[in-house]
């Protein structure tokens, strides 16, 4: 099936994002210095140029101001509704002519206005400076700039414009921010996509990718739907190659039971000879495979029903009985160590099957004892099966021992190996149940086998 084209698509996505987020930080830093001059400078209000029209009245009509003298007497502070305004004059070169030292908010003042080309307010941090008001006198020109000691409150944002590095550093943070939650939204449904994968991956051909990611109208969500068409192809897959083996497994028994019904016919008719008694002999061994065959495919093909909460020690108590029997016969000790209050959900007869495979296998190779022990740890339970045997002395074998029909070369013998079913239905057992069954080597002696079995 071919997906149809979609423009939300997982390019446009990541380019808009961190675009925006880029973008979005350059223009919050880029506005802070036109919002403080948009704040702190406007035009000059009429009070303060009819202030500065006063006092430039005075001078053109008395020209003897402009002596130094009376400059310096000139400068002093005059009063502008109730407070003191300073009001300096300033020559065509731009020279203040009644202070010996002009300010530094006084110059960039003067700056400000010659770019404005107009009379202007600027508040600075303490104080308003205004101006300028040009006039002639005694034929030269003049201009006067006023200051009042006025303290603005400011909005919090100009914090940023006096802190650049702490503005730089939020930046990055925010940035970072922004960017960490957009790779978490693109993040959340692939993390999906990998569960369902690894579930698909250990033997849970229920696992699917949740209707929340294959909604999604970009790739992300085209894959989901992908990976749950491939999963329902391969679940219907194995379920029907199950099935096949099955009814093989299954029709194969009607031959078998007329074969073995000859021979019983032919030994009451004193038709015995050593050649019936060895057909006899590879019949019950193909019935016994037949049977583990049968076994294995009802363990994988039941796998997805419902669960019940049962006691483990109640579970396998008869399994128990039937290995410490089977121990005593050939003189080796069987450790049981079960904690009765052990409960969780689990398939009474494939784990019981499984563990019954696997006590049978420890007792057959262990030298004088074997032992199964059960403890609940935070990621649910684990179950233990020790013996004092040879091991296995081939690493590689001991992932691959629970392959079908797979014998160790230790084990290639049919006496003692059997025809490799018996570990191969534990692990499908304990996949039933979504755990984890692994065999190693005791660092003294023997074979350990663990299984996790999950608590819901």
């Amino acid at each position: 099936m071919q997906l149809r084209q979609n423009p939300n698509n997982i390019f446009v996505k990541l380019l808009l994002g961190f675009w925006l987020c880029s973008s979005l930080i350059i223009a919050l830093i880029g506005l802070l210095p036109l919002l403080q001059q948009n704040h702190d400078q406007s035009a000059i209000p009429p009070a303060l140029e009819r202030l500065l029209e006063k006092s430039a009245n005075r001078i053109s009509q008395n020209p003897q101001i402009l002596d130094s003298n009376k400059l310096t007497h000139w400068s002093r502070f005059k009063e502008f509704k109730g407070r003191p305004a300073r009001i300096y004059l300033v020559d065509e070169y731009g020279k203040v002519l009644n202070s010996h030292k002009s300010s530094r908010s006084l110059r960039r003042f003067m700056l400000l206005a010659d770019e404005a080309g107009e009379p202007i307010k600027h508040q600075f941090r303490d104080e308003l400076i205004f101006g300028p008001y040009n006039f002639k006198a005694g034929g030269k020109p003049y201009s006067l700039y006023g200051r009042l000691p006025e303290h603005h409150p400011r909005p919090w944002f100009f914090f940023f414009i006096d802190n650049k590095i702490l503005t730089l550093s939020i930046a990055i943070l925010l940035s970072g921010l922004l960017c960490g939650l957009f790779a978490w939204h693109l993040g959340k449904p692939l993390r999906s996509l990998k569960r369902s994968a690894d579930a698909l991956a250990d033997g849970d051909l229920s696992s699917r990718v949740d209707m929340a990611t294959v909604k999604r109208n970009d790739e992300i969500g085209q894959l989901a739907q992908a990976f749950n068409s491939m999963a329902d192809s391969v679940e219907d897959m194995v379920k029907s190659q199950q099935r096949l083996i099955s009814d093989i497994s299954h029709e194969l028994r009607t031959p078998l039971t007329r074969l073995k019904l000859s021979l019983a016919l032919s030994r009451k008719k004193g038709q015995e000879t050593p050649e019936t008694e060895r057909i006899e002999y590879e019949a019950d061994q193909l019935e016994q495979m037949i049977a583990e065959l049968l076994e294995l495919s009802r363990v994988k093909l039941n796998a997805n029903d419902n669960k019940p909460s049962l006691e483990l020690s109640e579970t396998l108590s008869q399994v128990l009985d039937d290995a410490e029997f089977e121990a005593q016969q050939q003189q080796k000790q069987l450790h049981i160590d079960i904690d009765e209050s052990i409960v969780l959900p689990l398939y009474p007869r494939p784990l019981c099957r499984a563990v019954e495979n696997l006590l049978r296998n420890a007792i057959r190779y262990a030298s004088t004892q074997v032992s199964i022990q059960a403890i609940t740890l935070k990621q649910g339970v684990q179950i233990e099966i020790i013996d004092d045997g040879p091991g296995i002395e081939n690493e590689a074998d001991l992932e691959a021992i629970f392959k079908p029909f797979y014998r160790p070369q230790s084990a290639r013998e049919r006496e003692s190996g059997g025809w490799g079913l018996g570990l191969a239905i534990a692990k499908a057992a304990v996949q039933a149940h979504q755990g984890r069954i692994i065999a190693e080597n005791n660092p003294t002696k023997g074979l350990k086998i663990t299984i996790m079995l999950p608590l819901q």
